[in-house]
């Protein structure tokens, strides 16, 4: 499949701090690719330098086969939207769309009446036909950031980079938005890439999604494959809530309580700590035991408002807290109150070793 945008062992440093360490990325021509991690993590700077607006210390930037990494941003045809727009204020909604159209080189410049065309054609593409001369301050934040990406769409970029595009606005338009992204990209099938720190607008929006930490790229997947199959404990800690459990895995066998896990990879391993992680949705909760398996936990917060009720429990012993979940009619059918005994078990947990490695 062509790729549309190919990173090849982008470094960057900004004094004695490593803001990307030997990152290799290769997003197929066409995909809709999320950038999640974060603060700090350096989404932002590697898109940035996809964009030509940073320098990399090493490494290269290809865009449609294209090598681009000494090519001058204004050169690149990247479409760029930024969190808080950056529309022109003093200029109608019209001109702040055929800004980028005039200002090509004179050779490449769209005659008056194409200009016009093609700002009504973005216009009708991000439904707001009716506002060509609006100024920016008249309009509402979701109308301004769709202003904002039919600038970007103007001058028929290679791939279109967001940075938090939707970082500014409230969780309602937000929603829609992220929606409306996803029809849009349908429509037009552009290479484009997004940064978020926002794990539910990363899984909902992108076809894949990039994990970044520490200037470095823990996993890259699908939606699913990420959030079902982490690769690593920080994945699975940033994706959401979710329960750490402690033990040992002795020959193969990882023991977390009273529950024991294959662990393969580990069959000559005596005594050697591992970490357990379970999704809240993960955890069956009851009023009486059933097998060996469970843990016996006390309920100290019951939070019932919403299709899913959310239980915080903390152990006999008071050593550890856990989080589970569970539909509101299955919490009626127990009939469970704040400081009543429960009896807890995992329905699926993924087993780390201390260095990181899987066990299922």
């Amino acid at each position: 499949m062509e790729s549309g945008i190919e990173v090849r062992n982008i470094s960057k440093r900004f004094g004695s701090f490593h803001a990307l360490t030997d990152v290799n990325l290769s997003i197929p021509a066409g995909r809709l690719m999320a950038l999640l991690g974060p603060s700090g993590s350096g989404k932002t700077t590697l898109l940035r330098i996809i964009a030509g607006l940073e320098t990399p210390d090493a490494g290269s930037i290809f865009l449609k086969g294209e090598d681009t990494t000494r090519i001058p941003v204004r050169k690149r045809r990247v479409g760029f939207v930024f969190q808080h727009y950056a529309l022109f204020a003093n200029m109608r909604v019209f001109d702040n769309i055929a800004f980028g159209l005039r200002v090509q080189p004179r050779r490449e410049r769209l005659r008056g009446a194409e200009i016009r065309d093609k700002v009504f054609e973005l216009l009708r593409l991000v439904q707001l036909e009716d506002l060509s001369d609006r100024y920016p301050a008249q309009l509402s934040g979701g109308q301004r950031q769709r202003i904002a990406l039919a600038r970007a769409l103007a001058t028929d970029p290679k791939v279109l980079l967001l940075d938090e595009p939707f970082g500014a606005l409230d969780a309602k338009v937000r929603q829609e938005l992220r929606r409306w992204l996803v029809r849009l990209h349908d429509e037009l099938h552009i290479t484009s890439l997004f940064v978020t720190h926002d794990q539910v607008e990363a899984l909902e929006v992108a076809d894949q999604v990039v994990i970044m930490n520490e200037g470095r790229i823990e996993q890259t997947g699908t939606p699913a494959e990420i959030y079902n199959r982490p690769a690593t404990p920080f994945v699975y800690t940033f994706l959401g809530h979710v329960n750490v459990f402690h033990g040992v895995v002795e020959a193969g066998l990882a023991r977390i309580g009273n529950v024991e896990v294959c662990f393969p990879e580990m069959r000559k391993t005596m005594n050697r700590p591992v970490v357990a992680f379970v999704r809240p949705q993960d955890l069956a909760v009851s009023d009486h035991r059933e097998n060996g398996e469970e843990v016996e936990a006390r309920i100290v917060h019951l939070h019932d408002a919403g299709s899913m009720a959310h239980i915080e429990m903390e152990t006999a012993k008071g050593s550890e807290l856990m989080e589970a979940e569970m539909p509101q009619d299955q919490l009626r059918l127990l009939n469970l109150h704040e400081g009543d005994r429960v009896y807890v078990r995992p329905l699926k947990m993924q087993v780390f070793d201390e260095d990181g490695g899987v066990g299922d």
